[in-house]
């Protein structure tokens, strides 16, 4: 073959005209890209959309990673050795308490869950007699109708209670990613901080750092609501049957069920005390008031001494603000939106707090910079 290129190789190597897709018009140029900008942003908004749960499920691992990063730091106040040690005794800490609440506490948590049902059913037949004492007229169909919601509502609470396991592949995927962010969490935040320009890389580890300590203080407080709602509940409920000989049944699951509802704000208070009182009640009116008496003695106590000493100073969030976010992800996502609302919304508001920082600074810099100028020529 001989190595001189043929016409066909001369004619591909020949210089190409311009594209017939190529737009002439710089305006019609511009508008074509505003429109391909927004086609990106819908379809990650799209997409965002349909990964919603996963995403969730992330943030819920870094909420776990803070936790455990807030009890390491708060272990090298007292312990001298190194964060892999100390991240560990937290750990060690947490299964710990897993496996004593299962051992020592699971069965009778157990059986006092299976009472709930019959409890409530006997509490409603009361109230509609009470009803037709005071001259309602109580439709049959109606309130078995209703009778039947209410079981169904308080098997799924049952349900859930003991039946842990049901959600044990997400809550490993969370410990795990909660575990290697915890572990080196400034490895994650370079690798954001690299993919962002390098001009917006500063403010966005200022954010990460309020982010941060916002959320270690956060959850400090929830855990101390939480362990503190916990035990001041069983203690007032164990109490009462020590002084009169009558114990309120169930005090064991209801000091449980209030400690991990302190953990969600505002609706899980009124549900741990409508559980509380409904269970009060079944045993009299006495006892009844008396569990109305521990309920407004707890959320009263944890409302306005524990959380404003730990974080409310911290994260000044509304209380209407709060719950409408809180039914908002509650419809969306479920209990597991429901717990994670109120961290979510105070890293929105974290994050918007920075970002207005950054514009007022920005602001400043530009009418500093405009003041030698209109000195050195007035007008």
């Amino acid at each position: 073959m001989s190595g001189k290129p043929s016409k066909a190789d001369k004619d591909t190597d020949a210089p190409m005209g311009a594209s017939p897709a190529r737009i002439s018009n710089p305006e019609l140029r511009m508008e074509f890209a505003k429109a391909l900008i927004w086609m990106g942003v819908i379809g990650l908004s799209l997409l965002a959309v349909y990964i919603s749960q996963s995403l969730l499920v992330i943030f819920g691992a870094m909420v776990f990673a803070a936790m455990i990063d807030g009890g390491a730091r708060l272990l090298g106040r007292v312990l001298p050795v190194g964060r892999g040690v100390r991240i560990a005794i937290v750990l060690l800490s947490l299964v710990g308490f897993l496996v004593w609440l299962s051992l020592f506490a699971g069965t009778q948590i157990s059986r006092q869950a299976a009472q709930f049902p019959a409890i409530v059913s006997e509490q409603f037949d009361l109230f509609l007699g009470w009803l037709s004492e005071q001259g309602f007229a109580v439709n049959q169909d109606n309130a078995e109708t209703i009778i039947n919601q209410v079981m169904s509502g308080a098997g799924l609470i049952t349900s859930a209670i003991g039946g842990v396991f049901g959600a044990l592949t997400t809550l490993v995927i969370v410990a795990i990613i909660g575990i290697y962010v915890a572990a080196e969490p400034r490895l994650y935040e370079r690798g954001v901080a690299w993919i962002l320009p390098k001009t917006q890389r500063a403010d966005f580890h200022v954010t990460v750092e309020r982010m941060g300590y916002t959320m270690r203080r956060l959850m400090f407080g929830r855990l101390v609501g939480m362990v503190f709602e916990g035990v001041f509940t069983y203690a007032m409920l164990v109490g009462y049957g020590l002084v009169t000989g009558d114990e309120i049944p169930m005090a064991a699951l209801l000091a449980i069920l209030t400690g991990l509802l302190a953990f969600v704000p505002n609706i899980g208070a009124l549900v741990s005390g409508a559980l509380m009182v409904l269970v009060g009640f079944s045993g009299g009116m006495e006892m009844g008031l008396y569990t109305i008496v521990v309920y407004l003695l707890v959320q009263n106590i944890d409302g306005y001494f524990v959380i404003p000493l730990i974080a409310r100073k911290t994260v000044d969030l509304a209380p209407a603000l709060v719950l409408g976010f809180q039914l908002i992800m509650g419809i969306l996502f479920g209990i597991l939106g429901l717990f994670l609302a109120d961290p979510l919304l105070a890293m929105i508001k974290v994050a918007l707090e920075q970002r207005a920082a950054a514009n007022d600074a920005q602001d400043e810099a530009r009418r500093q910079s405009r003041i030698p100028y209109m000195e050195n020529n007035p007008a």
